[in-house]
């Protein structure tokens, strides 16, 4: 405690903060204060429509989500961060077509982020406790009950927009999140006004339109959900709307107005490995277990397994542009996978025929 007193008030200290955060390569950094106001309700009503299909952890843990000190005892203050993780940056407003590629979440090409976030964070959390004394402080990257978008609104870092994504001013969405607790009593920043205005871009171009309403996203109807949340046999009228997205889809991302002043990241880890910005389904499809294990590796799509990589690229298969090679390479696969994937392929073998 006697560092702190080196401050001359709270609001210093919390400013001196939000510099050592910057120093860590976050693009920025805000303090919420524990009170998450209507967020709690807001996640509560989603629950209760059922958007969050099989996403039992969204419903488990009660009011920690929406209650900072009840996961975290001692939580007096919440200090938010934020990276960028472009490193091409798309065309503004333009969702690009690439029929014969895997297209894969752009968050999702290069190393796991939340190895990166997480290692970033603890060293940031390390420096505070050198130049303050040891404090609580936890760090966390999607990694517990954490309401992270609630929490950087709260922070000033952006508003949650109508596709439910945190938008910056200055940043558009492009960005990850992360959460140091502590129980120091900072100074609360004020929270962003919102700036989607009359704007229905996103709502309209989903390509399932699981926003269902202005801030309102049904995750069941979501292609991010299905293709990497979601282990079981995707809903054959999805299918056809979700293309050629393999792991995850940037569309309501791309079409929003504010991401023409996305920011590019310099670091090294969310640089696309193994070529996956520019594959071809067929190539992806020939992977072996062993190949999609190398090659995914420190990866977030990892975390889909063998079996729903194959599911989603057969998918895709199914919806590319009619060509006999790819019927072939469906009907050489279908005996070496399981038999969720074996639908899979039936259906895109069919959906071939039937493309003029």
């Amino acid at each position: 405690m006697h560092k702190i007193a080196h401050y001359d008030d709270m609001k210093a200290l919390s400013a001196q903060i939000k510099a050592w955060g910057l120093d860590f390569g976050f693009q920025q950094v805000g303090i919420s204060s524990i009170d998450l106001g209507q967020h709690g309700q807001h996640l509560q009503n989603w629950l209760d429509k059922g958007f969050h299909g099989d996403l039992a952890y969204m419903a488990a843990h009660g009011a920690k989500r929406w209650q900072p000190e009840l996961l975290v005892e001692n939580t007096q203050s919440i200090i938010s961060v934020r990276m960028d993780y472009l490193t091409h940056k798309p065309a503004p407003r333009t969702v690009p077509h690439y029929p014969q590629q895997g297209v894969i979440a752009r968050y999702a090409l290069g190393r796991d982020y939340h190895k990166t976030l997480r290692k970033r964070l603890q060293k940031f959390a390390e420096k505070i406790s050198l130049e303050l004394g040891d404090r609580g402080y936890r760090a966390f990257v999607d990694s517990a009950p954490v309401l992270e978008r609630a929490i950087a609104e709260q922070a000033g870092l952006g508003w949650i927009g109508k596709n439910t994504m945190l938008i910056n001013k200055q940043a558009g969405s492009f960005f990850f999140l992360g959460e140091l607790f502590t129980n120091l009593p900072l100074i609360a920043d004020e929270p962003t006004s919102h700036h989607c205005g009359s704007c229905q871009a996103c709502l309209t171009i989903c390509p399932t339109q699981a926003i269902v309403a202005p801030y309102q996203l049904d995750a069941r109807l979501c292609i991010a959900y299905l293709t990497i949340e979601y282990t079981g046999s995707i809903p054959e009228h999805l299918r056809p709307l979700i293309g050629n997205r393999i792991f995850g889809c940037d569309d309501c991302q791309l079409i929003c107005p504010w991401n023409r002043y996305a920011q590019l990241s310099a670091e090294d880890d969310f640089k696309a490995r193994h070529q996956l910005d520019q594959m071809s389904l067929l190539e992806l499809f020939s992977w072996s277990e062993n190949t999609y294990l190398a090659k995914t590796e420190g990866s977030p799509i990892r975390r889909i397994g063998y079996e729903g990589f194959m599911r989603n690229v057969a998918i895709g298969l199914g919806n590319a542009p009619k060509h006999p090679n790819i019927i072939q390479a469906l009907n050489d696969k279908k005996e070496k996978v399981s038999n969720l994937v074996q639908e899979h392929i039936d259906w895109a073998i069919n959906r071939q025929k039937s493309l003029s």
